[in-house]
């Protein structure tokens, strides 16, 4: 089975190195003393802390597979070499709302990196397939659950 490949930009490839480090030093030590502490109120058939403590762990554990996993299928973006032209995975992109004549203003990255409420979209979204490949003055429609929603390409900026 071939392994999805995981598109970053080279901000993005720092912050999950950064989070795996994190996992693996800082969380594992503290869910492991909070196991101590828990082992050491007694029985831990009803132990409810306990529990607590052996979840959180599984959900480090499995953290730290999946960035494993991105990692190592990890696609680095050169976004020195983005063109501005047309709308490619690192591109910043300024569009118009046509409905509500808001600007806005995204970037787009992979899937792993998207985080909406700062701007960064995934180029898998709606709005990311809809933008791909596409140039500044061009119309994008964009089918939402109220309908279709239009956005002006304003302007290619780059990384």
């Amino acid at each position: 089975m071939i392994e999805k490949r995981t598109v970053l930009t080279y901000e993005g490839l720092k912050n999950l190195e950064q989070e795996l480090q994190h996992l693996k030093i800082v969380r594992r030590k503290e869910v492991a003393e909070k196991i101590k502490e828990a082992r050491g109120q007694g029985d831990l058939s009803e132990n409810a802390e306990y529990d607590s403590a052996k979840e959180e762990q599984a959900e480090i554990e499995s953290r730290i597979l999946s960035v494993e996993k991105m990692l190592r299928n990890a696609e680095i973006i050169d976004e020195d070499g983005i063109s501005t032209d047309t709308i490619t995975i690192g591109s910043v992109v300024r569009l118009l709302d046509v409905e509500f004549s808001e600007e806005l203003e995204y970037k787009i990255v992979g899937s792993a990196e998207a985080a909406p409420d700062k701007g960064f979209i995934s180029n898998e979204s709606p709005l990311g397939l809809a933008l791909m490949n596409r140039s500044a003055e061009e119309i994008v429609e964009v089918s939402a659950p109220d309908g279709l929603i239009e956005y002006k390409v304003l302007e290619i900026v780059g990384k």
